[in-house]
C-alpha cells in the first residue's frame, strides 16, 4: 500500500488547481459555527501545546479533519506557534479535498503508510493515532488486511512515539472491543468484560482494536508512555460519509435527495450519536487530562431506535417521511450499541452538549 515517492514532510503552500468538494465545503461552513463551541470547552487545554509539535495519523479522515480544524483555530486564537505533522498515504488528494487546511502553515503532510512509514525528523510532544479502516465492505471482504493494518500500524506509531520523545499518546479505539452488547444491558460501561467472537472473521475490526489497546498497555509499562484510550461509538457531523454503512449518514442523504428516508431492516436496533464538535472536545480533553491506560467511552448516552432516528431526520430535513423494510419480530429484544459515559463525566467533566436534533440540522445544512 506504499504509494512511493518522497517520505519527507512537505510544507503546503497551496495546491494548484484544487477544487473544494462537499467535505471541505461542509467543514468550512459548520466550523464557523462550531469553532466557538469547541474553543469554549477546551480553552484550558491548549497551553500544553504551546511551541510544540504534534503527530497525527488518520488526520485526513472524519475524526482527523475535526481535530485539525480545531487545532488550527486554537493555534491562531491563542498564538500557540504549534505545528502538526499529518501522516497520509495521499497528501495531494487531501489537499484537493480540503484546500483550506492544505494551505495552513501550521500543518505539514508526511507521506507514508501507517504500517511502515519513515519516521519524520525532530522531536514531538504528542501523538494521536486516529488512522483506522472503518469500511464494512473491507472488513467483510478482507478482514486480514483490516487486522494487519490495525496491529502493525499501532505498533509502528507507538515505536515512533518512543523515537520522537513524545510523552502523551492517544488511541482512538472503538466500542467494538466489547463485542455484541447484551440487549438487556441498556448502557455498556468500560468495566464490561465482553469481547468479539474470535471465530467470527467479521470481528477483525473489534479484535484489532483490542490488540491495539493491549499494545498501548505494553508500551506504557515498558517505556513509560502515557497511553490515553478513547473508545469511540457513533457520531454525526460534517464530513461523515453519507454513502457508507453509517445509518444516520444514509438517512441524511435520503432526506437531502427529497426522501423518503429508507430504513434497511426492521428499525429496532438502538444507537446513540455524539456530534462531531463535541467529539473533538472529548478527544482533546482525553489526550491532555485522561489517565494513562484507562479507557473512556466516547459517545452520547441517549439511545434512539433506528426507526425513531429515521423519523427525526425525515422531519427535520424537509418532512420527507420514512419507510421501513420489514416488520419487527415479536418477543425479540432489540440490538443495542449505547455507551455508559459516566467515567468521562465524573473524571473529565465531559458531557454531550449539542442535541441530536441540532446535530442533524447542522450536518444536513452542509
Amino acid at each position: 500500500m506504499n504509494l512511493g515517492g518522497s517520505d519527507a514532510p512537505q510544507k503546503t503552500k497551496g495546491f494548484a488547481g484544487t477544487r473544494m468538494n462537499t467535505l471541505g465545503t461542509r467543514l468550512a461552513k459548520v466550523l464557523d459555527v462550531d469553532a466557538d463551541h469547541i474553543m469554549a470547552h477546551t480553552k484550558g487545554l491548549w497551553e500544553e501545546f504551546r511551541g510544540k509539535r504534534l503527530f497525527i495519523t488518520g488526520g485526513t479522515g472524519f475524526f482527523g479533519c475535526w481535530l485539525l480544524e480545531s487545532f488550527v483555530r486554537a493555534n491562531e486564537e491563542f498564538g500557540l506557534n504549534a505545528e502538526v505533522v499529518v501522516l497520509t498515504r495521499a497528501p495531494e488528494a487531501f489537499m484537493g479535498r480540503v484546500p483550506r487546511l492544505a494551505r495552513h502553515p501550521a500543518i505539514v503532510y508526511h507521506k507514508g503508510d501507517v504500517r511502515d512509514f519513515a519516521f519524520p525528523d525532530g522531536r514531538f510532544s504528542h501523538v494521536i493515532h486516529a488512522a483506522t479502516e472503518t469500511s464494512a465492505i473491507l472488513n467483510a471482504e478482507n478482514p486480514l488486511l483490516v487486522l494487519d493494518t490495525m496491529i502493525e500500524g499501532t505498533r509502528r506509531v507507538l515505536d515512533f512515539t518512543i523515537h520522537s520523545g513524545a510523552k502523551k499518546f492517544l488511541l482512538t479505539s472503538s466500542g467494538a472491543v466489547y463485542g455484541r452488547q447484551p440487549p438487556a444491558l441498556t448502557h455498556i460501561p468500560e468495566t464490561y468484560q465482553g469481547a468479539p467472537d474470535p471465530l467470527d472473521s467479521g470481528a477483525a475490526y473489534g479484535e484489532g482494536k483490542r490488540v491495539a489497546e493491549l499494545l498501548c498497555a505494553i508500551y506504557a509499562k515498558q517505556y513509560g508512555v502515557e497511553a490515553k484510550i478513547a473508545r469511540c461509538f457513533a457520531f454525526v457531523g460534517a464530513g461523515l460519509p453519507l454513502d457508507a454503512h453509517f445509518a444516520i449518514g444514509n438517512f441524511i442523504r435520503d432526506a437531502k435527495n427529497g426522501g423518503p428516508v429508507k430504513v434497511k431492516g426492521d428499525g429496532t436496533p438502538v444507537r446513540s450519536y455524539l456530534y462531531a464538535a463535541d467529539l473533538a472536545i472529548w478527544l482533546w480533553t482525553i489526550l491532555v487530562r485522561g489517565r494513562s491506560c484507562t479507557p473512556y467511552n466516547v459517545g452520547a448516552s441517549d439511545g434512539y431506535s433506528i426507526s425513531a432516528l429515521a423519523g427525526i431526520v425525515a422531519k427535520l430535513l424537509g418532512d420527507v417521511g420514512h419507510v421501513i423494510d420489514c416488520p419487527a419480530l415479536e418477543g425479540v429484544l432489540p440490538d443495542r450499541y449505547v455507551p455508559d459515559v459516566a467515567r468521562a463525566a465524573v473524571e473529565l467533566g465531559l458531557r454531550p452538549v449539542i442535541s441530536l436534533e441540532e446535530a442533524v440540522l447542522r450536518t444536513g445544512r452542509g
